[in-house]
């Protein structure tokens, strides 16, 4: 099983931020591996535009470095590093003057795909975008990719729609989450949609209840500023996990389509309940010998903003009436792992005695590490002296599944930034996805923000405070273990 490589049309490509942190550890990186594997076509050009005194020959070894560092293992030749490096230029650009412009205007090459990406803070977003119709950069054929944080409240976020909308239609923009663009994440449509073995089953009738866990053993060091404004609520769960509740919840798109399929993920937005503070948890780590706690790390004794965040949804849909989602993510927490996990409820009536247990079929998506899918089934133990039963999985996990082509499947910023070239805007968020997104977590933000709720502490390398085990023990559930 080899990934096929599907070739692109010319395109030019420029990454405002071009040497930055994000540019320098997932965006020039995902770009060479798309080199080495032959998706880049004839002609195409890959421009860095930043404040940055350089020229051409310093930005390529700036990417070269970059490649070095946090490529991996990443096998490649040296005439796939030398042609790479062939299609890269760099021009100095003042988003917010006129130094650039012209020289970047010049560079655009006619008839053919355009991508800006704003690898920049979002009151950049306007300015950028309007500079691109002044100096003629932006036409039909015209594409723009913009990161998170996209806003902190409805609020930002409609001003940032509005000036976008100022310069280039909905079509145009491409608002990017690289959770969207996992090989496991996506596989979450193909098992429900491309099997008829689950979607029967996929609703409350059958399904006990949802968890989405996304932990992680690194704190806020390095990102304390925006963290801190932000939060696990803002950074976390209004994007990233929002996006996996809406694929697992969503009803089947009519079709395989970009607008299809994120009018359905909007349904769910919209379905989703206010949240009952008594089914929030908010935790902020604790010091650790050498490691400093979430307070030392902010460099703000008095804050209180959550570094971990446990909450109990539910949806008003006749699909998911009466099933609880529980969704939690934290920093400093015992492993780093991420997965979706569909608990069914247990048999109506069993058949076996009490010495055989209760047991109950689990499908968990892990998103990373160790990407894959299981299914836990019950089958009876081995061995004489009784029915004794026992869960075991049924294990895809990629690496063992596909083998040495494992190693092929492109990453998630490839994927994406080569949907951007390709117009297909399926993994990317629209304008009113978002806004919903908030509407929903600006008033819960709000209440405990009037209320004056603390965050709980809690201890690194733990599964967060322990009012969020209690948050599932009083309904007579438990989390998963957080392991790797």
């Amino acid at each position: 099983m080899v990934s096929r490589i599907i070739p692109v049309e010319a395109f030019d490509l420029v990454v405002f931020g071009g040497t930055g942190d994000l540019a320098r550890r997932k965006i020039l990186p995902a770009l060479f591996r798309r080199y080495c594997a032959g998706q880049m076509p004839e002609g195409a050009q890959i421009i860095g535009a930043a404040r940055s005194e350089m020229d051409d020959a310093q930005f390529r070894v700036f990417v070269t470095e970059a490649i070095a560092e946090f490529n991996g293992d990443f096998p490649y030749k040296d005439e796939d590093m030398q042609g790479f490096l062939s299609i890269l230029f760099y021009i100095t650009v003042d988003a917010l003057g006129d130094r650039g412009w012209t020289e970047l205007a010049a560079k655009m090459q006619a008839d053919r795909v355009r991508a800006f990406y704003f690898s920049v803070g979002p009151s950049l977003f306007g300015p950028l975008a309007e500079r691109l119709h002044t100096y003629g950069m932006a036409d039909m054929n015209t594409r723009i990719v913009v990161e998170k944080p996209f806003g902190r409240d409805l609020e930002t976020a409609k001003e940032l729609n509005r000036s976008l909308a100022d310069h280039f239609d909905e079509h145009q923009v491409y608002r990017i989450d690289h959770y969207l663009g996992k090989e496991t994440v996506q596989n979450l449509m193909a098992i429900r949609f491309g099997n008829m073995l689950f979607e029967p089953l996929w609703n409350s009738q059958y399904v006990d209840h949802i968890q989405i866990t996304v932990a992680e053993t690194v704190g806020v060091q390095g990102r304390g500023e925006y963290y801190d404004r932000a939060g696990a609520m803002r950074d976390m769960v209004q994007n990233h996990l929002m996006q996996l509740l809406c694929l697992i919840a969503m009803e089947p798109p009519s079709r395989f389509e970009p607008d299809a399929v994120r009018d359905e993920k909007l349904k769910v937005i919209r379905a989703l309940d206010p949240v009952d503070p008594g089914d929030i948890v908010r935790g902020q780590y604790r010091a650790e010998g050498e490691r400093q706690s979430y307070l030392e790390d902010v460099e703000n004794p008095q804050s209180t903003t959550e570094s971990f965040i446990a909450l109990k949804l539910h949806l008003s849909n006749w699909r998911w009436a009466g099933t609880p989602f529980y969704l939690r993510t934290g920093k400093r927490m015992r492993a780093r792992s991420s997965e979706i996990a569909v608990v069914f409820k247990e048999t109506p009536h069993s058949i076996f005695d009490e010495e055989a247990g209760r047991h109950r079929n689990i499908l968990t998506i892990r998103l990373q590490p160790n990407e894959g899918i299981d299914l836990d089934v019950t089958i009876k133990e081995p061995g004489p002296g009784g029915m004794r039963l026992v869960d075991v999985p049924l294990d895809m996990t990629f690496t063992e599944a596909l083998g040495p082509d494992a190693e092929q499947v492109p990453d998630a910023y490839e994927r994406l930034i080569m949907d951007v070239v390709r117009g297909n805007q399926t993994l990317f968020m629209r304008g009113d996805e978002v806004e919903a997104a908030w509407a929903w977590t600006d008033p819960i933000i709000a209440d405990w923000e009037e209320r004056g709720d603390k965050p709980l502490p809690y201890d690194t390398g733990s599964s967060g405070p322990v009012d969020a085990l209690a948050l599932m023990h009083r309904d007579g559930r438990r989390w998963r273990e957080v392991r790797s």
